[in-house]
């Protein structure tokens, strides 16, 4: 089931067994840009837990297959399957997680999700329903959870009080196939008199962002979601501001993560591009969605430059004329 073969009927859509609506068309989605909602597909490991991964994420929802065993596949990867002539290898989240009290016989559907150039096929026990939630009823997870804390990036809370786990897909892919090696990338002259400012929610996002500016030799301050991004941006503008100094001295790029807890990257976007002290100042975005949509909704809001996750060559040569 292709996320672009179905129709919106609601906010709250119940899994049909007909092909009748689970995901929302890719155009009609492209009207999130702004809003502050997430798009969150429940889903089930057959624990009492319900957990949730974003919709964008996930390419594709279908039953479980029969898996190939492969020599040399990397830990926790249960092996292969073939789904319409592209070989994907594939996981059973539940015990990747580490949960107990589920069996790898009773994870009978697979997601198929996205995170940069990866994708893999996640069996879970069931899918429920997208749900569309405010990015701000989203909060980040901290330390609430034990042995499966790294793969959960945020949560939430339904209407019934039931809380979502939300899975963090770029922590599931780089423990089960490593992080990638971010390699050689040139020195900017000068760089250590440059800065940019950053904004993700992913641990593993910000350890590779700040590699590539640290190879760079440019300065860089963060923020882990949104609303802290725009409260420390205010603050340097503010700061500016009062001294009579230029805020393009202290920061000559702005690179953000589109989905993240209590704000996101397109409500970041608008914020400082109404903002007329960050005139001149370039929002890069900087995102595991790679589709066409997701630029879309990108330029809707006015971002200046989109790339991908997580490409060391494209992000250090679009940042760099942006640095001289």
């Amino acid at each position: 089931m292709s996320i672009a073969e179905y129709q919106s009927q609601a906010d709250n859509m119940s899994l049909s067994q007909s092909t009748g609506s689970l995901f929302d068309t890719v155009d009609a989605r492209t009207s999130l840009a702004g809003s502050n909602k997430m798009e969150i597909l429940l889903f089930s490991l057959g624990t009492p837990e319900t957990f949730g991964i974003n919709v964008f994420k996930v390419k594709e929802v279908c039953r479980a297959m029969a898996i190939t065993k492969t020599p040399n596949m990397p830990a926790g990867v249960d092996g292969i399957v073939s789904l319409r002539g592209h070989i994907l290898p594939v996981l059973t989240l539940a015990r990747f997680m580490g949960l107990d009290g589920t069996m790898s016989s009773d994870q009978s559907t697979m997601m198929v999700a996205e995170y940069s150039r990866h994708i893999l096929g996640f069996l879970v026990h069931d899918v429920d329903r997208i749900i569309r939630v405010d990015w701000n009823k989203v909060r980040p997870a901290d330390d609430m959870f034990s042995g499966n804390k790294d793969m959960i990036t945020a949560i939430t809370e339904l209407p019934d009080g039931k809380l979502v786990s939300i899975l963090d897909v770029e922590q599931v892919l780089a423990s089960a196939f490593g992080e990638d090696v971010v390699g050689s990338v040139d020195k900017i002259e000068n760089g250590h008199e440059l800065c940019i400012f950053f904004v993700d929610d992913s641990a593993v996002a910000r350890k590779k962002i700040t590699e590539v500016l640290d190879k760079m030799g440019v300065k860089n301050l963060q923020a882990n979601n949104g609303l802290e991004g725009w409260e420390r941006l205010k603050g340097l503008a503010d700061t500016a501001q009062s001294s009579g100094t230029d805020l393009h001295d202290q920061i000559q790029v702005v690179l953000v993560d589109a989905e993240m807890p209590v704000m996101d990257g397109y409500v970041l976007t608008q914020h400082i591009k109404a903002d007329r002290r960050f005139d001149g100042i370039p929002v890069v975005m900087h995102s595991s969605l790679s589709s066409d949509a997701n630029r879309d909704m990108g330029k809707r809001v006015g971002v200046d430059y989109y790339v991908p996750k997580f490409d060391v060559a494209v992000l250090s040569n679009t940042l760099r004329p942006l640095l001289v």
